[in-house]
């Protein structure tokens, strides 16, 4: 008998774009150096698994982010994978290694909050705003589709709680400068169901309407699937997830992983919502990343999955 057993709920879209992260944000916080090849692998099964956007890798600066510093190497190992490839880009010459090497999407990476803007960018977030937009505008006019990540949409812990209207204003300016879509982050896992509806009611109410956001939960208090499920009542279809629960954030310590994509399709298929991944074939792949950085998945499912068929 197959589990879960698919019991459909009022109000929830049929389908639902996962936007893997786990390759980028997932990795970037290890502090082993994961082989080039290793990384390519990773990307081939998760595509195998039916994920079709696969967060490959980010073009900063080496001593920024170290583990990420092989974008080059990684780029044409990946070339042939059948799914959307996004690649995160700090500035313009970010974007400029990232189009050389073929990005047919790129994301820049902003902040809702001061004090994080300063510890992630080192500016402000009036002059990080202002670094993205000729990065942004440059992108659209190659043909190349744009996300903006927003961080600490809903707490940030330096400033404590973050005013909604805050949140609001900065995706406005991100839309407003040519984003086709804005993740909000919550970046250290404090929101709850009914914060997440009335950003999300907030920013309709702004003229950002549902088809233009995307979520990112962490699972810090346990809160990132109810969380998504307010989100996805709301009419979001895209959600941010990281194969294996794998990654935090280098510049918030109180980040813990991202929601696991694992969990996340789980609780999908049991509503009935289309994702086109094969949840074991995906746990097989955490499994598999998981003996090569020398600890167990921390996805509840995963571990569920991979001690029932041993």
């Amino acid at each position: 008998m197959t589990l879960p057993m698919t019991v459909p709920a009022p109000g929830l879209p049929a389908r639902v774009r996962i936007h893997e992260v786990g390759p980028r944000d997932g990795l970037q916080n290890e502090k082993a150096l994961v082989p080039v090849a290793l990384k390519a692998e990773f990307i081939r099964r998760l595509a195998d698994a039916g994920l079709a956007t696969i967060e490959a890798t980010s073009f900063v600066r080496p001593e920024w982010v170290p583990q990420l510093a092989d974008a080059e190497q990684l780029m044409p190992l990946i070339d042939d994978v059948r799914a959307r490839l996004p690649v995160l880009v700090p500035n313009q010459r970010g974007l400029d290694r990232a189009l050389a090497l073929g990005a047919r999407e790129i994301a820049v990476f902003g902040s809702a909050t001061e004090a994080f803007a300063k510890a992630n960018l080192n500016r402000t977030v009036d002059e990080a705003l202002a670094m993205f937009e000729p990065v942004v505008t440059a992108a659209r006019e190659a043909g190349v589709t744009v996300r903006g990540y927003l961080s600490m949409c809903f707490g940030d812990p330096w400033e404590g709680p973050v005013p909604i209207s805050q949140t609001v204003s900065v995706s406005r300016r991100l839309i407003d400068m040519g984003c086709d879509e804005v993740s909000l982050g919550d970046t250290i896992g404090v929101a709850t169901p009914g914060h997440v509806q009335e950003l999300l009611a907030t920013l309709g109410e702004a003229g950002i309407p549902a088809d233009r956001l995307a979520v990112h939960f962490h699972d810090t208090y346990g809160q990132a699937l109810a969380n998504t499920l307010a989100a996805l009542q709301y009419g979001v279809t895209t959600v941010d997830a990281s194969a294996g629960g794998l990654g935090g954030c280098p510049y918030a310590k109180s980040a813990t992983g991202n929601l696991a994509t694992e969990d996340l399709v789980w609780m999908l298929d049991g509503l009935g919502v289309e994702t086109g991944v094969d949840i074991r074939r995906l746990t097989a792949t955490s499994v598999w990343m998981a003996r090569h950085l020398g600890r167990p998945s921390p996805s509840r499912t995963v571990r569920a999955l991979s001690q029932k068929e041993m």
